[in-house]
């Protein structure tokens, strides 16, 4: 293990991860919204008709995961590989299979309730009208809820916090002003509460817009280069992923005929409370899970198995205690969230709330360790053990219990089911494990099963860490070590160590002074099929160095000679900003 690379793994890990926890939390507030404003202006029937819209949200949520997660792995891949077109047409593919679903969802929901084609969804009556009322109003926001979707999650990746932030703020005062005004100025009841939802979806949609049609902007729409076989492959790399939003789907759809027939409209009530508030929290978990994917899919692309195994040890090592707090700070504020809905102790949704306040949270830990399980399971192709994996933790396990426990003990049996749901699944991994191995597994590469013929052999790679100029000389005397006892010829180890030390030390003196943070460059060297390949990764501000190999100064002439000198040794050199990293790859043939 390379400390230093892990320290950058773990840096990029948690650098990325508070937008993506911002993105899925903004749905969560939206829905924290709704419930409070249907709760207090409207009343618990309102909260029965959002409690039934759960399974229509998960589902859409499902097929907008499947476009997402496998957008997000193949255009991870092509990043790790250098190949920026095959990645804008992954995207410009995403976004126009998002425009055709949410025009397909947006007629189904207006359609539905419009002429009460809902009874499969909720057999109360009264229930079912509130219901139509409130997809009527939300059927307009389904396009910019599944565009948005895309974009903020893309917009992550190039690391536009501000955009992000200020999107985020434009979504969630817009959510609250409409849902004041067409509840309380217009009282529209449940009509207005799904049509304050399409509005905010719209003002968060148009203010992501903009970055998109800059010059500067990674992700393009390039229409006449999309290329329809990523299709099939976009879907086996997302299905995975989506399956869970559509077992969850399933799994809540049984939930809500238990609850309604065993426990009545409070019992969806308390569910639905329960699930609005812990969604907020569960972008935690659902971040990491994004982020990790992320990860993942571009050390694949390399074909670096030591990053592997640095993403699973930071999620393991440092995401997973950290969940743990949250769910027992959760745990603990169990009655405040309460109050937040309801105010009277004595009412029996009042108490069932409590409960499911207390037991959901207990899921988190076990979630981040099996969705990142199934993420390197889908980045790395193993698409079956993926599926399998999340049938038994989204649907069939869960489902099995709740029918059992939910006739005994009511709504505490539907919230026990997925604690033990989520903690059962994930023996199918060391289930996995076992059989590859044919032993217990003992190393993370084993826990994880990765090929022993993936990347480059050990003996073959060196991989060092830099922070100073007095690193960067030794470790050009590393390279040139390391060449000659592969029998690359002296002139080429000479170059090899020419180029590391010219751009390495580049980094140093010039990345490193560009602020006043920590940094490090690491570095790696290869040789495979007769090609040395140095790749040189640094966390400083974005500089590519083919932008000053053709400058030169008549008053210095000797500026910028050392990059114009590698460029013309080296056979091949490819820079990216990668996920907000610096990443320079030279060949020599």
């Amino acid at each position: 293990m390379n400390p230093a690379n892990s320290k950058i793994i773990s840096k990029l890990y948690f650098g990325l991860l508070p937008t993506q926890i911002l993105l899925l939390a903004l749905s969560a507030v939206s829905g924290i919204i709704t419930t409070l404003f249907a709760s207090n202006v409207i009343g618990s029937i309102a909260l029965s008709a959002v409690g039934v819209y759960n399974p229509v949200y998960l589902f859409l949520c499902a097929l907008s995961a499947i476009l997402l997660g496998g957008s997000q792995i193949l255009c991870g891949k092509f990043l790790g590989m250098h190949q920026i077109k095959e990645m804008q047409s992954v995207f410009s593919l995403n976004m126009i299979l998002a425009l055709l679903i949410s025009v397909i969802f947006t007629v189904l929901m207006f359609v539905g309730g419009y002429f009460d084609l809902t009874g499969f969804l909720a057999s109360d009556a009264v229930v079912r009208h509130e219901f139509n009322l409130y997809i009527i109003g939300l059927a307009g926001g389904v396009i910019p809820f599944l565009l948005s979707q895309q974009l903020f999650a893309f917009l992550t990746l190039e690391q536009q916090n501000s955009r992000l932030i200020f999107s985020s703020v434009v979504y969630i005062v817009s959510t609250v002003f409409f849902t004041y005004l067409f509840l309380c100025v217009f009282p529209l009841g449940t009509f207005g509460l799904g049509l304050s939802g399409a509005a905010g979806n719209w003002a968060f949609l148009i203010s992501l817009l903009p970055y998109f049609f800059r010059k500067d902007c990674l992700y393009k729409l390039r229409f006449k280069e999309i290329k329809r076989h990523y299709l099939k492959e976009m879907i086996a790399c997302g299905l995975p992923g989506a399956m869970l939003r559509i077992y969850q789907t399933v799994s809540t759809l049984i939930a809500n005929t238990l609850l309604l027939t065993y426990v009545g409209a409070d019992g969806l009530a308390a569910v639905s409370s329960v699930m609005s508030l812990v969604e907020v929290f569960w972008a935690v978990p659902d971040g990491m899970e994004i982020v990790a994917r992320v990860l993942f899919s571009v050390s694949v692309g390399e074909e670096d198995k030591h990053s592997l195994t640095d993403i699973m040890r930071t999620v393991i090592f440092k995401s997973i205690p950290l969940i743990a707090i949250l769910a027992a700070v959760m745990v603990c504020l169990a009655v405040p969230f309460t109050n937040c809905f309801y105010h009277d102790p004595s009412l029996p949704v009042y108490q069932m709330t409590v409960a499911g306040f207390r037991i959901i949270p207990i899921c988190l830990p076990f979630v981040v360790l099996c969705l990142s399980f199934e993420n390197y399971a889908e980045a790395s192709g193993k698409h079956v053990l993926a599926h399998i994996a999340t049938a038994l933790y989204g649907v069939i396990i869960v489902s099995l219990i709740s029918i059992f426990l939910i006739r005994r003990i009511g709504v505490q049996g539907f919230m026990l089911a997925n604690v033990i749901g989520w903690a059962l699944s994930f023996l199918i991994f060391l289930l996995y494990a076992v059989i590859k191995n044919k032993h217990f597994p003992k190393t993370m590469e084993e826990w994880m099963v990765i090929p022993k013929d993936f990347g480059v052999d050990d003996k073959d790679r060196m991989d060092i860490s830099v922070q100073t100029m007095e690193g960067v000389v030794r470790v050009s005397e590393m390279v040139q070590q390391f060449c000659e006892s592969h029998g690359v010829k002296k002139k080429k180890a000479f170059y090899a160590a020419l180029c590391m030390e010219e751009m390495a030390g580049n980094v140093v003196s010039h990345g490193f002074t560009k602020d006043n943070k920590n940094h490090s460059v690491d570095i790696r060297v290869s040789y495979k099929e007769d090609t040395l390949i140095l790749r040189i990764k640094d966390d400083c501000i974005q500089f590519d160095p083919a932008e000053r190999k053709d400058i030169l100064d008549p008053d210095d002439i000797c500026k910028n000679v050392g990059i114009r000198m590698v460029y013309q040794i080296a056979n091949d050199i490819e820079y990216q900003n990668m996920l907000g990293l610096n990443v320079l790859t030279i060949r020599l043939v």
